[in-house]
């Protein structure tokens, strides 16, 4: 399909339709505003021919022009306000053409096999998804003189980084295909015209609830443009997201002449891209952002984390051949650096850490996550729960965190101690205390480090910004309308029982490590895990639930005793 046919297709006809009808729904809202000084000069006009005199008119006149007055003054200080409006940044990592050149070069040659503009530049998000960004607002550019043009500058291209080591080349361009082929439209001017209008719009709206940025004159008017916006997005929005999904349409249209056979293919693999990177986020790379340390090779680490998936899952099998092929990443100069910059950035979006590495706030590599991650998790979970033991007044019975020593001649904190407490009243009832205890205690601990700068997050903090690790969005404009981090969480608050459940969980390891010689480990897939002789036991839970929920000891001592592990021995805390 030529650049013309792509022009004149249907879903470019129907996005563009779309496109007017939002404009159409801005030039009646103007016509409302100057209806009454419309009326106002009709009527002053007549007066100064004479066809309109008499008192009748003359009231008629001052009532104009004294509705008229307020209402274009109130109207322009509402459109300046809205015109002033930051539009919401996507957080990225920004990659300038020196330190991907051959990625440019292949997004160069797509939208040119595309017959589309090229777009002005790259970023990275860690996600698993990819898009056009408009960024020719002027509060998104470098300081400097404005270049010629900027208005109508190409959109950015963001581009998920999980496809970048996971993909190989090929499958990149197939997915980013049908997105490049969307800069075509992004090029009309009235399809441009309409999504600036609705991006001022959300902003307009996000300013006068207090969530962006205010300035000046958008103070004392905010709530009152934020009203109008409201009102002129509910006349718009349903247009706006029409047209939308024409300009989808017609660029996966446009997109059927590159590579249309292998993306079906590419397609299965963005959607094992996602799996992997979430049960990545959520099992593997949370638990060490809760411990104030970021894994510095996130996207590295998909890398393992799929291919355990297309181990483990069937319909995923062959995936693994793949691997031989030329991945993405490589068409990065320093692919390294960039995987620090994404890991950083997706833990302030997630978590919300600090932007940079400090003394509670510091990278971790893969093969140190076991040591430094997962066994100073359970240590400091184990601590945690004696503490807490201690502040409830619990005996400590056959050995507890400080005190006399326990009938087999030890001291310490041990897990005997926790099992007798929680099988004291059968059914569970002792749990719930220790749960709110521990919950308490946990969420104290939490506003403690957040307020001391250790990974709590720093709110209204930009979320994005160049390569350099430490640096990220230092001189960016406020990002996503200001919102305070983590943007996006990734679990909802634990229950009482499900953070005791943990911490039990961590006391049994913790014991098992220290009279058994069992080892933390590292699943890509599970995240901290419990290694003998090598060995994952994944058997745990169950007795640890029994106790938690039921009150009942007994199926955890038969897992303890199977492996020899002595519950009454004291263990090294945190």
């Amino acid at each position: 399909m030529s650049g013309t046919g792509f022009a004149d297709s249907t879903g470019a006809r129907g996005a563009r339709a779309k496109a007017h009808a939002v404009l159409r729904v801005r030039g009646r809202a103007l016509a409302v505003v100057l209806l009454p000084a419309a009326v106002a000069v009709v009527l002053l006009a007549g007066g100064a021919t004479g066809r309109l005199s008499g008192p009748g008119w003359d009231t008629a006149r001052w009532v104009a022009a004294a509705v008229a007055v307020p209402v274009l003054l109130i109207a322009a200080a509402v459109a300046l306000v809205i015109r002033r409006a930051v539009p919401a940044l996507s957080p990225t990592v920004d990659l300038p053409p020196s330190s991907a050149p051959d990625l440019y070069r292949l997004v160069e040659d797509l939208a040119d096999r595309l017959g589309v503009p090229a777009p002005s530049a790259l970023a990275l998000t860690p996600d698993c998804d990819s898009w056009l960004e408009d960024r020719t607002h002027p509060a998104h550019r470098a300081p400097g003189p404005e270049p010629q043009g900027a208005e109508g500058a190409a959109p950015v291209l963001v581009i998920g980084s999980p496809f970048l080591w996971w993909m190989r080349v090929a499958e990149l361009r197939a997915v980013l295909a049908p997105v490049v082929a969307g800069a075509g439209l992004a090029a009309d001017p009235d399809i441009a015209a309409a999504r600036r209008f609705v991006r001022g719009l959300d902003a307009a709206v996000a300013d006068g609830t207090g969530s962006g940025p205010r300035r000046g004159i958008s103070r004392p008017l905010g709530p009152l443009s934020a009203w109008a916006a409201r009102a002129l997005l509910r006349a718009c929005r349903e247009h706006a997201a029409e047209m939308e999904r024409w300009v989808a349409a017609a660029a996966s249209e446009r997109a059927q002449d590159v590579d249309y056979g292998l993306r079906i293919v590419a397609q299965e693999q963005v959607g094992l891209a996602y799996a992997g990177w979430d049960r990545l986020l959520t099992r593997v790379a949370l638990p060490a952002w809760r411990m104030g340390r970021w894994p510095a090779r996130l996207d590295a680490g998909v890398v393992s984390a799929l291919t355990e998936l297309s181990r483990r899952d069937r319909l995923a099998e062959g995936f693994t051949s793949r691997l031989g092929e030329r991945p993405a990443c490589d068409l990065l100069e320093e692919p390294g650096t960039v995987d620090e910059a994404v890991s950083l950035l997706a833990a302030r979006l997630f978590h919300g850490g600090p932007g940079g590495a400090g003394p509670h706030w510091s990278p971790v590599d893969w093969e140190h996550y076991p040591a430094e991650v997962v066994d100073r998790k359970w240590r400091t979970e184990a601590a945690r729960i004696h503490q807490v033991l201690d502040d409830l007044g619990m005996p400590e019975g056959t050995g507890g965190s400080a005190g006399p020593a326990s009938p087999t001649g030890t001291a310490g904190p041990t897990l005997s101690r926790v099992m007798e407490h929680l099988s004291r009243e059968p059914g569970g009832e002792a749990s719930d205390g220790l749960a709110a205890a521990i919950t308490a205690r946990t969420a104290r601990e939490d506003t403690e480090a957040e307020a001391a700068g250790q990974g709590g997050g720093t709110p209204g903090a930009p979320a994005g910004g160049a390569l350099a690790p430490g640096t990220a969005g230092a001189e960016e404009a406020p990002l996503c309308g200001g919102d305070p981090l983590p943007l996006f969480p990734l679990q909802p608050p634990r229950t009482g029982r499900d953070l005791l459940a943990d911490h039990v969980v961590a006391m049994v390891c913790c014991t098992a490590i220290d009279t058994v010689g069992a080892a933390p480990g590292l699943d890509w897939l599970d995240g901290p895990v419990l290694l003998i002789d090598g060995e994952r036991r994944s058997d745990l839970l169950g007795p640890v639930m029994s106790l938690v929920e039921e009150g009942d000891a007994k199926p955890l001592r038969v897992w303890l005793g199977s492996l020899g592990v002595r519950p009454e021995n004291p263990v090294r805390l945190a």
